[in-house]
């Protein structure tokens, strides 16, 4: 792998490993033009995974739902993704029905996978549209995910993506910021209506 591939794989900077290998803690090899490269075998060495465990990393189908109230909508995104993979010939080692908002980042279930994520556990994370992984900021968790040779496989099936669910976490946005909004005023009114302050 060159420089920015292999920064990638082990999710840091390009000039993080430039520092390493002048550092002499991840040497780089070097083609003929002066050209960085790595091989897989060191990187995975560096990351603490055997060639054993990296052929083996789990391949998982991810569902969410936002309230108990939709448990039917959960099992046919399950039904869903276990058709899609099982067509494809690919064995699932795990299927995980999660109930929560995708504004949400503190599922359990949801924060166990990115952390397995982040340990090299995981190979591919099978979800029918990118907001049952998380509502904004997927592009990101894709990145993060990449940074871990790790694939976020999205099947684009749009009836998997309640309209009532969007609507309920703008809701959730809008009441935030007109809490906050409200707190702002009412520390703008004590600050204009105290003397100490004032004389300040």
């Amino acid at each position: 792998m060159y420089l920015k591939e292999a920064a990638a794989y082990v999710g840091k900077a390009p000039f993080t490993l430039q520092s390493w290998d002048r550092a002499g803690k991840l040497k780089a090899h070097r083609t003929e033009n002066n050209r960085r490269f790595y091989y897989q075998s060191e990187l995975d060495a560096y990351l603490g995974i055997r060639r054993d465990q990296a052929d083996h990393r789990k391949t998982v189908a991810y569902a969410r739902v936002s309230s108990n109230g939709q448990k039917d909508d959960l099992q046919d995104q399950i039904a869903f993704l276990r058709q899609f993979i099982n067509a494809k010939g690919i064995i699932a080692d795990e299927f995980i029905s999660d109930i929560g908002s995708g504004l949400n980042y503190k599922r359990p279930k949801w924060l166990k996978l990115i952390k397995e994520v982040d340990q090299n556990r995981i190979k591919e994370i099978y979800v029918t549209y990118e907001d049952r992984f998380i509502r904004f900021g997927f592009k990101f968790f894709q990145e993060f995910c990449s940074w871990h040779n790790c694939k976020i496989i999205v099947l684009n099936n749009e009836d998997t993506s309640p309209d009532k669910e969007m609507v309920d976490d703008l809701i959730s946005i809008i009441h935030v910021f007109s809490c906050r909004l409200y707190g702002l005023r009412r520390y703008k009114k004590k600050i204009q209506d105290d003397p100490a302050l004032k004389n300040k």
